[in-house]
């Protein structure tokens, strides 16, 4: 078996990412893309002292980011790249439904 994947920072941007996204969907779109339980337990994974090479939002998750709710997603400073980021997730999660002839 190899090494784990990733570094320190990109494990830590990689978990920041799919939790704004995920709170971005709830939030934005009352669109659970993961359950209460994995949302909950990422969250506890979020370290806003690594720094991910991105100062922005590296300040944003040291002073915005609540583990306790996803309510900080109101205050994210790219919201623009987070819709972006759940319109592709949800046309491929349509793409899947289709194919499984659920027809959503």
């Amino acid at each position: 078996m190899g090494a784990p994947w990733g570094t320190e920072e990109e494990i830590e941007r990689r978990n920041r990412i799919l939790l704004s996204v995920a709170s971005w969907a709830y939030e934005m779109h009352d669109d659970a893309i993961m359950s209460d339980a994995r949302f909950d337990a990422l969250c506890l994974t979020i370290r806003p002292d690594v720094r991910t090479g991105n100062r922005k939002l590296d300040n944003f998750f040291r002073k915005h980011f609540d583990p306790s709710t996803g309510q900080w997603v109101h205050k994210h400073p790219d919201k623009r790249g987070l819709e972006r980021a759940y319109r592709r997730l949800a046309a491929g999660r349509r793409g899947k439904d289709s194919e499984n002839g659920d027809g959503r």
